[in-house]
Formats: structure tokens, C-alpha cells, sequence
């Protein structure tokens, strides 16, 4: 558990639920507005082209077509269900970015429900920490250009909420709604259960004394673990089916299948940036596919090695690691993916050196974004 002052400090009156949720939603309205003159007065338009791709999908869904009809449209069919609106008489253009502002403001509201009933924080240090997400600018402005991400932090922190308040079908479902929707939080099905033992779980039962395989088996399966193992498949498999019965095979290929290939190396901030971008070149010759190895780094720490080191001390600071590692070793990676992992920053910081040490915390963030400007620089 974290431990943080428990007091208040001078100063405090802003860091109230009502000023600081009322902040974080002007805020958004604010990038809306200002994203509706840049893009009629700019020739740099705000809205990130991929909302055009998820609102023309959400244009052949409301004529009863497949959403894969657009090119480049590599999502679950569900995101271009929830977009309908968009296309009501022209009236509702943004009524996805909306959704995705709201939804990063509803996972705000759940880093600050965990931080004070779980983690037992008062109201004041538990603001200053969810305000990492709620009033941070990276956050704000990728949900308002029309990026999805919002939506998927809600559901992973609602995810995590689940497993904290031992709400174990809740927490089943909503990693199978999560792993559907997009596909890599299926790594943090390897921490929940790996940290789901008597003592987290509550649910105690009859330990066998371990001489066999088996035995040690046993012990391991309990009834919370069973409950989210359970739940989880059935919902992904239920969504999945759904989806196949209605789309048929794009829907496999474009959803799950294009991203175990896709190569990308446009504004990239992968460590295979650089291997990608030669392959891609004509002239390369090259028979050696080293970029299909990818995967390996990031299946062997996301679910093996970190999971085994770190999710009985402290979940969600096993979730960040697993999901840094992941962003890290992706063969893909823009700065939307940085929000996969610093929606759990808010858990791991009141205890980190980068708290104690301001002036280490304070170069870490600078370095990182400098590290940012000076890449997409040069890309």
C-alpha cells in the first residue's frame, strides 16, 4: 500500500473534487474550441487523422456496411458502433471526441476513488496525484484531437478498481472488454492472477501440503482466480464470436491479425525505428527478419518476469512496469501509447524517488520530453 502524508497543506482550496473535475472538463472544452479554429484556420489541422478513419467507419456501420470498407480502419467494430452519432446530419462531428474526453475524465475519477478508498489517501494528496492524469496536457490534448485512448483507460482502470475492491466477475469482464478492444492489456492477465493469493484475494482456502506437481496446483487455484479466468474468457470470446458472425474474416484480420505484422516507421519512437525504416527501403536486401522477433522481449518480462517479481508487492505498479516494458519493446510506438502507462503514474509516485527528489523528477520529465521533440524532429 502506499504511504503518503496524511495531512493538508496551504493552498489547498483548489485540490477539491469540485475544482478539480470542473478544471479538467473546461480545460477539454477549451481544446475542443480552440481544435475547431485550427483545423478551419490552419493548414497543421488539430484533429488527429485517425478520427477521420473511425468516423468514415462509423459512416458504412450506420448503412449497415463493415467498418473495414475504410481502409486503414484496424479496430474493433464496437469503436465505429459507439461513433455513430458522428454522422446524425453533420451535427455531431464531434461527438466521438466527446466521448473519448469524457471517458479519460471518468478514469480520473477512478485514480481518485482508489487513491482514497483503497489506498487510503486523504482528499487533498489524492487530487494531487489523479491531477497527474486529469489536468495533464498530453492527456487532454490526444483525447480532443479524437484519439481512442481515454476510452481504453477508463476500462483498464475500471479493471484494476474491480481487482482492488474484490469484485472479481466486474474485473473478469472488463479485461476481456479490454483485451477485445484493444490488444495488449491481455499482459496484465498475468499479474491479476499471479497477485490473486489468499491475502489479496480474501478468500482463503485449505493449503495441501505440496509434494506434487499437483499439489502445488491445487494451491494454486482458488475461487477468485477462477471467477476472473472465467469471466475474462467468456466475455472476449463472446465479443469475439459476435464480431466474426457479423464481419467474418476482416474482422479477425484487421483487428488481431494486422498488428502481429504491422511495420510502421513513421514518427516511431520505437527501439526498432531504425531496423524498420531500412527494411523498408527498396534497396534493402536484407533476408533477416529480426523485427518479427519483437515479441519475445515483450512476452517473456510482461508476462513471466515481471508478474513474478512484482504483483504481490504492489498491482498497479506491476501494471506499469509490464505495460512500460511493452510500449517500450512494441514495434510501433507514437505518443498515444505513452498514455497506456501513465494513467497508473498516479499509484506509483507518491512512493518514488521522482517524488522525493524534485530535481531528479523534475530532469526525468524534461529528458523525456526533450527525448520526444528531438525525435519527431528528425522523423
Amino acid at each position: 500500500m502506499l504511504s503518503v502524508p496524511s495531512g493538508t497543506s496551504r493552498g489547498s482550496h483548489f485540490f477539491q473534487p469540485i475544482p478539480i473535475f470542473t478544471a479538467a472538463i473546461l480545460f477539454r472544452a477549451v481544446l475542443l474550441i480552440y481544435g475547431h479554429y485550427q483545423d478551419q484556420n490552419s493548414a497543421l489541422k488539430y484533429t488527429d487523422i485517425d478520427y477521420y478513419v473511425f468516423t468514415d467507419a462509423a459512416k458504412y456501420v450506420a448503412r449497415g456496411q463493415s467498418p473495414y470498407e475504410r481502409d486503414t480502419y484496424r479496430y474493433t467494430p464496437l469503436l465505429a458502433w459507439l461513433l455513430i452519432p458522428t454522422v446524425w446530419n453533420g451535427l455531431w462531428f464531434d461527438f466521438g471526441k466527446v466521448l473519448f474526453a469524457a471517458s479519460d475524465i471518468l478514469a480520473g475519477g477512478l485514480i481518485y476513488r482508489m487513491l482514497k478508498r483503497t489506498y487510503k489517501m486523504q482528499t487533498v494528496p489524492a487530487l494531487k496525484y489523479a491531477s497527474i492524469w486529469l489536468l495533464n496536457p498530453m492527456v487532454a490534448q490526444i483525447s480532443t484531437r479524437g484519439s481512442s485512448e481515454g476510452v481504453l483507460a477508463f476500462m483498464v482502470m475500471a479493471l484494476l478498481w474491480a481487482c482492488l475492491s474484490r469484485q472479481w466477475a466486474l474485473a473478469g469482464i472488463m479485461l476481456g472488454v479490454s483485451v477485445h478492444f484493444k490488444i495488449y492489456p491481455f499482459i496484465y492477465a498475468a499479474a491479476i492472477i499471479w497477485w490473486l493469493d489468499d491475502k489479496h484475494s480474501g478468500s482463503p482456502h485449505a493449503i495441501v501440503s505440496s509434494v506434487t506437481v499437483m499439489d502445488q496446483v491445487r494451491n494454486f487455484i482458488n475461487v477468485p482466480r477462477l471467477r476472473v479466468t472465467i469471466w475474462s474468457l467468456f466475455t472476449f470470446s463472446v465479443l469475439n464470436i459476435w464480431m466474426f458472425k457479423i464481419y467474418g474474416e476482416p474482422f479477425l484480420k484487421h483487428t488481431f491479425f494486422y498488428h502481429l505484422v504491422r511495420t510502421d516507421h513513421r514518427h516511431n519512437f520505437s527501439v526498432y525505428n531504425m531496423l524498420l525504416y531500412l527494411k523498408a527501403s527498396p534497396a534493402s536486401s536484407s533476408s533477416l527478419h529480426l523485427e518479427s522477433l519483437a515479441f519475445l522481449p515483450q512476452l517473456v518480462l510482461t508476462l513471466l518476469v515481471v508478474p513474478l517479481k512484482l504483483a504481490k508487492s504492489d498491482l498497479p505498479s506491476c501494471m506499469l512496469v509490464q505495460t512500460f516494458i511493452f510500449v517500450t519493446f512494441n514495434k510501433v510506438c507514437t505518443s498515444q501509447y505513452f498514455l497506456w502507462y501513465m494513467v497508473f503514474l498516479p499509484f506509483y509516485l507518491p512512493r518514488s524517488r521522482l517524488m522525493r527528489e524534485p530535481r531528479l523528477g523534475i530532469s526525468a520529465l524534461v529528458l523525456w520530453i526533450l527525448g520526444q521533440a528531438l525525435w519527431l524532429q528528425a522523423a
